[in-house]
């Protein structure tokens, strides 16, 4: 290993060296945000199920509040803010920031910002997947094609232009494409992949949030 990174060093210096470190450097990002990330969605869904379980099972608010104490999912959190947004319109009724919308409109003014406040929290690290994908080829062939300047340089300065010595300097060259590649196609297939299980999530919470509304509208206003 240490052979090669000296044979490269003398074929192209430090700037092929440099661009294949921050090569590697965004693939070891990419694996540790989708990791990161993958585990994040599975863990909500999984919460999920079980804050819908106690949502259903419960007989009043003040139940389901005490049941998703200790439940950090999406459902968990909109539903104990939604609560908390009901008594807080109730307890400021004769204030004049409550009383200037209809309890409805105030309601599904705070679920909708709720339910943003907690998105956000699944849109951490797309930004670098996507930048990931679109800029590690570029980088990866940049690096290539200042390997292969630099290799034919020095093949010129010495002479040798045999299939022999013309394909070790390019062969060398040619892995910046190689490591681009492998650190832009995962993250590429990691930022679907996550943006898709972000909209599932989205839709799941949306369809809870509906029946949140209902059920809120309903008890005893």
């Amino acid at each position: 290993m240490d052979g090669n990174i000296s044979s490269i060093y003398a074929q192209s210096g430090w700037i092929l060296l440099t661009v294949l470190a921050i090569l590697v450097l965004m693939s070891i990002m990419t694996w540790v945000i989708a990791l990161i990330r993958c585990f994040s969605l599975w863990r909500a869904k999984r919460d999920n199920r079980e804050a819908l379980a106690c949502f259903s099972s419960a007989e009043s608010l003040a139940e389901v509040s005490s049941k998703l104490a200790d439940n950090s999912s999406p459902i968990a959190l909109l539903a104990r803010d939604a609560i908390q947004a009901k008594q807080d319109y109730h307890d400021k009724a004769n204030r004049s920031l409550a009383a200037a919308l209809p309890f409805n409109k105030y309601l599904v003014s705070r679920i909708r910002n709720t339910m943003e406040q907690i998105m956000r929290r699944y849109e951490t690290g797309l930004t670098v997947l996507a930048s990931i994908s679109s800029s590690a080829p570029f980088i990866g062939l940049f690096g290539t094609v200042w390997g292969i300047y630099h290799a034919l340089i020095n093949i010129g300065q010495s002479g040798q232009m045999s299939i022999s010595a013309v394909a070790g300097p390019i062969g060398e060259a040619l892995i910046s494409t190689a490591i681009g590649l492998f650190a832009a196609i995962p993250a590429l297939l990691f930022y679907n992949g996550l943006i898709r299980g972000k909209k599932n999530l989205a839709r799941d919470l949306d369809g809870f949030a509906h029946d949140l509304h209902a059920q809120l509208l309903n008890n005893g206003d």
